[in-house]
Parts: C-alpha cells; sequence; structure tokens
C-alpha cells in the first residue's frame, strides 16, 4: 500500500510540469518572412510565419544538435545537421503545420500561405 501511494504522489507532483509547454510553442500572429531560425533553444523561430503561395521557406539550424522539418501530411523529413538549411516550397493556400521529428514535444510551427501575405 505505502508503494502505491509513494507512486500516486509522485505522479501528482509531476503532473503540473508536463502539462506546461514554453511560449515559443504557442500560437503567435504569423509573421510575415520566409525564413525561419534554429536557434540553440529546441524552437522554430519564429514558430507562425504567413507567406504567399509559391514562396520557398528556408529553415536554418544554429543549435547544436540535429532537427528536422516535416509538413503536416507529407511524408518526407527534412533533415539538418547543425549548420544546415531544408526548403520547401509552399504553392496551396491554406494553413499548414509542421514539427521536428525528432523533437515533437516542443518543436512545431505554422504556416499561413495566403495571397496578399
Amino acid at each position: 500500500m505505502k508503494r502505491r501511494l509513494s507512486v500516486v504522489l509522485l505522479v501528482a507532483a509531476c503532473a503540473p510540469i508536463v502539462g506546461c509547454a514554453p511560449a515559443a510553442t504557442t500560437a503567435s500572429t504569423p509573421v510575415h518572412t520566409a525564413k525561419v531560425d534554429l536557434p540553440p533553444s529546441y524552437q522554430f523561430v519564429p514558430a507562425a510565419i504567413q507567406v504567399e503561395p509559391g514562396t520557398t521557406v528556408t529553415w536554418t539550424n544554429h543549435d547544436n544538435f540535429t532537427h528536422s522539418v516535416q509538413v503536416q501530411g507529407q511524408n518526407e523529413v527534412h533533415m539538418m545537421r547543425p549548420g544546415e538549411t531544408a526548403q520547401i516550397r509552399f504553392d496551396q493556400q491554406g494553413t499548414c503545420s509542421y514539427v521536428c521529428t525528432l523533437h515533437t514535444q516542443n518543436m512545431r510551427g505554422t504556416i499561413v500561405v495566403a495571397a496578399g501575405a
């Protein structure tokens, strides 16, 4: 009984930590840019961007670790070692979510593709 109570208390103590996410992963107003940085912080900066159809977005990995970009609905994963870039062209209007497949817990972003962006 003591062991079960200890496990329950440990889980309860950790629950607030598990539910918290860094501020950079929250939804924000999209920034008009075609460049996304990956600084040494496990984040996409800016996390939300807006581009016009036909724009190629470039992600640059300035972190010390390998990261990736995978757009929701696409199979291709663009891997980036430190100092490398990845580029994806967006032709269709709409909102696309993307993720670092290696760090899905906190590396997520959004691209709004709209005419007049």
